[in-house]
């Protein structure tokens, strides 16, 4: 019975390849195959990876395409029963591959598997999150678990895998497990830190905070099915009316800053000279 777990690494341009790959590789289960798809990086990048080739099963190079259309491509390749999403700048504890295929063997109607989070900065602050989990319901209004999760690659197949086209980059996880969920069975969230979640400024994460309200958008209308139905407009009203009232408090906070009204006294005069020349 194929028990085997694909890890795929996408990368683009992270300096941090290496760790990523070594974390896959020192996995104590060893029924796994290590996936990396080069999505366009430098020539410096380039090599880090072919340094670390022989830790490497599969190595798939292409021009920049984006995340979700590198990831697919990885698993395209794959043949694990299980697929680890694993990013360029995370790692994982070494027996996080074997407990969550031990939980897809005991829990049945698991979909996706995750642990506690030890989020870090390589400035030395770091904290624990718990991801939600759960069923679809708890993946409507945000996303339930970390991209790098394990999933089931039937799944990834019937659901179509990442969307690719469509503007939803930095979401797409959650998209994906959206769609994976919708029709039934749970995220499980392991009760213990096995997953290491780097932030840092220029990530994926990062690019994507100014665009976050539009690519919620396109999720609700692609699934529209889902917000529109009697269980949960009313929470879908609420969530939009409170990230509306977060954005008006967020602006008053910049409004009442210092440094913001100083700079309207400062410009005062000069829009008062402006607007007499227009006369």
């Amino acid at each position: 019975m194929n028990q085997k777990v694909s890890i795929i690494i996408a990368c683009y341009n992270d300096p941090d390849i290496a760790t990523a790959i070594n974390s896959a590789y020192e996995q104590e289960y060893k029924d796994r195959e290590i996936i990396v798809v080069d999505d366009g990086s430098n020539s410096i990048i380039k090599s880090i990876i072919e340094a670390n080739s022989n830790k490497i099963d599969i190595l798939l190079s292409q021009e920049n395409k984006g995340q979700a259309m590198a990831r697919n491509s990885g698993i395209e390749k794959s043949s694990g029963k299980f697929i680890l999403n694993h990013d360029s700048d995370d790692f994982f504890e070494k027996s996080f591959c074997s407990k969550a295929v031990e939980v897809f063997n005991k829990e049945k109607d698991v979909k996706i598997v995750t642990s506690k989070i030890k989020r870090f900065k390589k400035d030395g602050n770091n904290d624990i999150i718990v991801p939600e989990g759960g069923s679809y319901e708890n993946f409507l209004f945000s996303n339930g678990a970390p991209g790098s999760s394990m999933f089931l690659r039937s799944e990834w197949e019937r659901v179509s895998g990442y969307e690719e086209i469509l503007p939803i980059l930095g979401f797409e996880d959650w998209e994906l497990y959206l769609n994976m969920l919708k029709d039934g069975g749970r995220a499980y969230v392991i009760d213990e830190v096995l997953f290491h979640y780097q932030v840092r400024e220029g990530s994926t994460t990062q690019l994507i905070k100014n665009e976050k309200d539009e690519k919620f958008r396109h999720i609700i209308l692609k699934h529209r099915d889902l917000y529109s139905s009697s269980d949960h407009f009313a929470s879908l009203v609420n969530t939009l009316f409170k990230r509306v009232e977060k954005n008006k408090a967020a602006q008053g906070r910049i409004l009442d800053r210092p440094e913001y009204r100083l700079g309207k006294l400062f410009l005062k005069p000069m829009r008062t000279i402006k607007n007499l020349f227009k006369k």
